[in-house]
């Protein structure tokens, strides 16, 4: 089994969830009785991820708490942000716990589940071999949750493309493979990885895959709701 390092982003504020976050951070809101954290926690260590690195801010303290009542005998670091980073940044600023070899991001709102385990694992094998960033994408009939009215991007030839008018819809699951080295390309300490996705795509050096299984986004408080009990 694939052994890899990974970053959960879990630092945003979860304003789309509404009064739910009002008291406790969006990471430990719950999916049958299961908290997101905790879904993409056990996901992954099943994979064989032998580190994680989880970037906190909003009610980090939470976090903190949830991870070492649950969590002590596993390898899991925590990044406190006193300044939030945004995704690029927060990635960045943890880099020195994630090492100079390749790893995976995903983000914490992305419901994985026993069906995306062959999938993901396809994605990930080989994945010391990317040479800048891979993504993972879904066809709009296998994303389900929260999702835009226009795709994210668009796939040919394995190489990614912004979304256009007319473009079949492709969405970002959430799940990335980074070369470390690309983050060389930005001296910002806070930025959206969207900064250097879109830098990638000018030079034609992000690459993706589909995902074949169906993923879901907890994006807001209805995709919770929709989801909490299935």
């Amino acid at each position: 089994m694939t052994s890899f390092s990974l970053m959960i982003l879990a630092a945003g504020y979860g304003k789309r969830m509404q009064n739910l976050t009002e008291t406790k951070p969006k990471p430990l809101l719950k999916i049958n009785n299961k908290e997101l954290l905790r879904h993409n926690i056990d996901f992954f260590l099943t994979l064989g991820c032998k580190k994680i690195v989880i970037n906190t801010h909003y009610l980090h303290e939470q976090i903190k708490n949830f991870i070492k009542k649950y969590y002590s005998d596993k390898n899991i670091q925590l990044t406190y942000e006193k300044i939030l980073l945004n995704t690029g940044g927060g990635i960045k600023n943890a880099l020195t716990l994630l090492g100079n070899k390749n790893f995976l991001v995903t983000n914490v709102d992305t419901l994985w589940k026993e069906e995306n385990k062959n999938d993901v694992l396809n994605f990930i094998n080989n994945y010391e071999d990317t040479k800048t960033c891979k993504l993972l994408l879904s066809k709009d009939i296998n994303f389900q949750g929260l999702k835009k009215s226009t795709g994210d991007f668009k796939l040919e030839n394995m190489l990614v493309k912004r979304w256009e008018k007319n473009d079949p819809y492709l969405y970002y699951t959430g799940l990335q493979i980074i070369n470390p080295l690309i983050f060389d390309l930005i001296e910002e300490k806070s930025f959206s990885i969207n900064t250097i996705w879109n830098m990638l795509i000018t030079n034609k050096n992000l690459r993706g895959e589909i995902l074949n299984s169906n993923i879901a986004h907890i994006g807001d408080i209805n995709a919770l709701n929709q989801f909490k009990d299935v």
